[in-house]
């Protein structure tokens, strides 16, 4: 079995975490709030930054040597989303997940 080191396992950790929340933020929060929660570039960012935490996640965990590069964007969308997020208010668990899970995927690119 291929080791994952604990930088690695963290960084995965926070992209699942990031998954979660911002799914269930976007599927239940936005969409029960409506209005601006659920205007298409918040949403669309929102989605975006569900599927990229997933694929970081994925490309890791099965030693993709392309993880670097995918890790990198995820930081990038999880950065925006978390600014998107905090512009709107009233979403502090996804901008914090957002949040974490940028700063470990800017470690993994380096």
């Amino acid at each position: 079995m291929r080791h994952i080191s604990p930088d690695q396992q963290a960084c995965i950790d926070d992209c699942l975490a990031c998954y979660a929340t911002c799914l269930s933020t976007a599927m239940n929060h936005c969409l029960e709030k409506g209005g601006r929660h659920v205007e298409p570039k918040h949403f669309r960012l929102m989605m975006s930054c569900v599927s990229i935490c997933q694929t970081a996640a994925h490309f890791m965990l099965i030693g993709s040597r392309h993880h670097k590069h995918v890790c990198r964007e995820c930081a990038e969308i999880c950065e925006e989303c978390a600014n998107d997020c905090e512009a709107l208010g009233d979403m502090r668990e996804c901008v914090d997940a957002c949040a974490k899970c940028a700063e470990s995927c800017r470690k993994m690119a380096a």
